[in-house]
């Protein structure tokens, strides 16, 4: 109930504010009870798909590469660390519009200079930068998780007979990944948001949406507040399924 609280106090304000008759505002523009409204209201919420499956994608990579970054961090040998801490450093300093407009339109010029012919289209330039940006974060988040894990686990997994591979998979990967499952959603939360950059390469997103109809309508103000609260929605409804996940999982059991 308390998560519902801003969402019904948003809608509340947008009611209100349909019912002024002051030219200030132009609440009109997403009147569900006019046609025009209505219209705006459904190519607004069309764009949820796009930035929902972009999302997911990119989260599934991240988490994916970011697995990869984190293990030669964790051994013995100083040149697989220095191969983790090279990329996490290197990827972290990259602010995240930069990387996109590098991926979209920097990656096809090199592909053509290596004699491939492989178009990056707006969906996945987006995935792609997201997926990259993040997995330098998503590695970090690993790599404490697993070495938060008490080393006599591992000893453990040896007395009975797993190697180094079967330890990480079987006992020591699963108690790491109910640690980490808070602040990975928190990575997923900032996918979403951050899913917002794919409008300035055309992607048609929710914010690429709203710029559109802001130029036709000409009402920021009202375009963007159900912008605002599109992603209101989004992270909420995403914080409630990882609360039930932590609880299915044992995450948020108290000491």
């Amino acid at each position: 109930m308390r998560a519902l609280k801003p969402i019904l106090a948003l809608t509340a304000l947008l009611a209100l504010a349909s019912c002024s008759s002051s030219t200030t505002w132009g609440w009109y523009v997403i009147d569900p009870r006019t046609p025009a409204g209505w219209t705006n209201i459904k190519f607004l919420i069309g764009g949820m798909g796009a930035t929902i499956l972009i999302s997911v994608i990119a989260a599934a990579l991240s988490m994916t590469i970011g697995l990869l970054v984190a293990l030669p961090g964790l051994s013995s040998r100083w040149y697989w660390r220095l191969v983790n801490r090279v990329y996490v450093e290197f990827i972290r300093a990259i602010p995240l519009l930069p990387m996109l407009f590098w991926v979209f339109y920097g990656l096809p010029i090199i592909f053509r200079s290596m004699g491939l012919n492989i178009p990056i289209d707006p969906f996945w330039g987006a995935v792609i930068t997201l997926a990259l940006s993040d997995s330098a974060f998503t590695a970090e988040i690993y790599r404490a998780g697993i070495q938060s894990i008490a080393r006599g686990q591992t000893e453990a997994a040896q007395t009975i007979g797993l190697n180094a591979r079967q330890t990480m998979r079987y006992v020591i990967l699963p108690q790491a990944i109910r640690r980490i499952l808070p602040p990975l959603a928190n990575q997923f939360i900032y996918i979403v948001k951050m899913s917002a950059f794919a409008s300035v390469i055309g992607m048609q997103e929710l914010t690429r949406r709203a710029n559109e109809l802001v130029v036709t309508e000409y009402r920021p103000l009202e375009i963007y507040t159900l912008l605002i609260l599109e992603y209101l929605v989004l992270v909420l409804v995403i914080s409630a399924g990882v609360r039930w996940l932590e609880r299915r999982m044992g995450s948020d059991e108290r000491g």
